[in-house]
């Protein structure tokens, strides 16, 4: 049982997220703390979305297609676990938790040639003390850091604008505890992140944030013979966030959520095989039919995930997965009143581990 516990935990997460709440990308996983011995990880996701919808066009008399306006993006990871003690282990994870990237290229469109990116790096050092055979703390420190860009063309009496803002890097904190019961491979672990602030320079206005605090609860257990139920639930106080540009020429807000945002993921793990596990997940994210921003226009999801990890005798481990995301519905606000229905998005991911 606890070689399937760690077969099931590495099919968690097989893809990166192909869609989230706000700017949400990887869900800041800390699954690597719990491996056995010593172990590394390096992880590979492409996401390729399908993002289209209406609103007025350059002339504002009529509507416009925004043809496909979220281009496909990749993302990457590692990770690296040592325990020095029994009792005791110690984690570095890298991976890229926040990002976006919108560009309205469709000629005739009252936004065309409006664009928009957000991408970040995460370093998350982490340790764990085993206080008994079934309780145990974690916490640490994460830096985040994200750079971006901004360009807005001229639309009705609003002056073009654009910017460009460097990278800039804040620091944060990381706490929570796990309970496990090995001979069910059982593990309810809850984790909080605090808020990161940042302060990016730019070549017209600065931009400032915060990036929200969150909360993970990540389980799994045994519920039949080499059968897992594991799933997780995702917090992220996305209320109250905005991208805020100093520059009066700008607009002030560039980007901004009204509500927290919360993602749920279950799924079962089979092992078929010593060597070979599969496993099938549902995720989905609650619409909170609000009117969106033009720079992300969906609201909630349902996504359907299959993944499968083969591990070898040599201790090396591959795991992969394909994720389809239905993406919600949404309405952009005024003067464009953009219309977005029947999008979605594909996720395929890729991990190789090593225990050694």
């Amino acid at each position: 049982m606890n070689k399937f516990l760690k077969i099931g935990a590495a099919l968690l997460l097989t893809t990166t997220a192909a869609s989230a709440g706000g700017l949400d990308r990887s869900g800041q996983a800390i699954g690597t703390l719990f491996k056995d011995g010593n172990y590394v990880e390096l992880s590979f996701g492409n996401v390729t979305p399908s993002l289209a919808g209406s609103g007025l066009n350059s002339t504002f008399n009529g509507a416009a297609s925004t043809g496909n306006i979220a281009p496909s993006y990749t993302s990457m990871g590692a990770a690296y676990k040592r325990p020095p003690t029994d009792q005791a282990s110690m984690a570095l994870i890298l991976d890229q938790p926040f990002g976006a990237e919108v560009n309205y290229n469709t000629a005739g469109h009252v936004l065309s040639g409006s664009s928009a990116s957000v991408s970040s790096n995460g370093v998350t050092a982490l340790a764990r003390y085993e206080a008994t055979s079934k309780l145990s703390v974690h916490g640490g420190l994460r830096i985040v850091s994200a750079e971006g860009s901004y360009n807005r063309p001229v639309v009705g009496a609003t002056p073009a604008y654009a910017s460009t803002y460097s990278s800039d890097s804040g620091t944060g904190y990381v706490i929570g505890g796990a309970y496990e019961r090995d001979d069910i491979a059982m593990r309810i672990a809850l984790t909080y992140s605090s808020e990161i602030d940042l302060a990016l320079d730019g070549t017209n206005g600065n931009l400032s944030t915060t990036l929200p605090d969150s909360l993970n609860l990540d389980f799994q257990t045994g519920i039949a013979a080499d059968t897992l139920l594991f799933g997780s639930i995702r917090r992220v106080s996305w209320a109250g966030f905005s991208l805020d540009d100093s520059d009066p020429f700008s607009g002030g807000s560039i980007l901004s959520y009204d509500d927290d945002v919360t993602t749920l993921n279950i799924g079962v793990g089979r092992r078929f095989t010593d060597n070979f596990s599969a496993s099938l997940s549902v995720g989905y994210e609650k619409s909170t039919g609000e009117l969106s921003g033009n720079l992300g226009p969906t609201d909630g999801f349902v996504s359907y995930q299959i993944g499968g990890s083969y591990t070898m005798d040599s201790g090396m481990e591959i795991s992969g997965g394909i994720r389809f995301v239905n993406l919600g519905d949404a309405n952009t606000a005024a003067p464009v009143g953009g219309v977005f229905a029947n999008n979605d998005a594909i996720g395929l991911g890729l991990k190789v581990g090593y225990t050694f």
